[in-house]
């Protein structure tokens, strides 16, 4: 087998947890090496933590993920939650981190978005797509030999276009184990989410193991039931009649930035 290599930046610690994971941890056991980048430390996703305090936190429990999933590594950036730009500075530490991994594949949000930080991720991303192959830009981390693909993660804004699905993955088969990562980040999924999606009387710690995978089994991987639905022609491509019975799906849009890939081959980069 050879090995293939893939790169995900989240704007926050977990992001690359609920987008990529299920297809991260299935990549992952069969040998390929899979990379997360949260571009900022996540200080500002709490309600009632200092941010220091907060960043250190929430850098543990993208370690406590990674450990689950199986993935070489989940760097955290040093750029604060909510104070995301698309800057030079951060656009060549973002070449330099791409060149230095050499992925087949990177995957980041779209820039249509609720959230500024994923907005500024996605244009950072996109921005180093065609300076990652210019030698005198960043000229102390050589280019690689072959280009990356890149490819965007699902997102339910429409406008200006909806997301596109170009790809789909089932993650039926390691779903517990994509639970089990998102457990990890309980300043968020118990404590923050919550408190900022207006229910400010959540108290998770009440919840025992089983009270929390319900928790977030339907209030976050429903999001991966839908991708299934909408991924259900990409599903059959790749799997047959089988693919009518996904309940849950990852999916993949193809950007036309990166090194140009046929939909077939694109699919194929995303299975272990």
């Amino acid at each position: 087998m050879t090995q293939r290599r893939y790169l995900f930046f989240g704007a926050h610690p977990d992001d690359p947890d609920l987008l990529f994971g299920g297809t991260a941890i299935q990549l992952a056991r069969a040998g390929h090496a899979v990379q997360f980048v949260s571009v900022t430390n996540g200080n500002a996703g709490h309600q009632s933590m200092k941010p220091a305090e907060l960043a250190a936190r929430r850098y543990e429990e993208t370690q406590a993920s990674a450990a689950l999933s199986g993935i070489e590594e989940y760097r955290v950036l040093n750029h604060n939650d909510g104070e995301l730009e698309p800057t030079l500075a951060i656009r060549q530490e973002l070449v330099r981190l791409i060149r230095a991994f050499r992925p087949d594949v990177v995957i980041t949000h779209r820039t249509c978005d609720y959230h500024a930080d994923h907005r500024a991720t996605g244009q950072l991303v996109q921005d180093a797509s065609f300076l990652v192959g210019v030698p005198l830009c960043c000229p102390d981390t050589p280019v690689g030999d072959t280009a990356p693909v890149f490819a965007y993660s699902y997102d339910r804004f429409q406008q200006p276009r909806p997301f596109r699905v170009d790809a789909a993955v089932a993650i039926d088969a390691v779903l517990e184990t994509k639970l089990a990562m998102c457990d990890c980040h309980k300043s968020q999924f118990y404590e923050w989410l919550p408190w900022c999606n207006g229910n400010r009387d959540f108290d998770a710690s009440r919840m025992d193991a089983a009270a929390r995978r319900e928790h977030l089994l339907r209030g976050w991987m429903e999001r991966n039931v839908r991708q299934a639905e909408l991924g259900r022609e990409a599903l059959r491509a790749v799997y047959g009649a089988a693919g009518d019975g996904v309940r849950y799906a990852e999916t993949f849009e193809l950007s036309e930035y990166g090194r140009p890939v046929s939909i077939e081959e694109f699919r194929r980069l995303l299975l272990p």
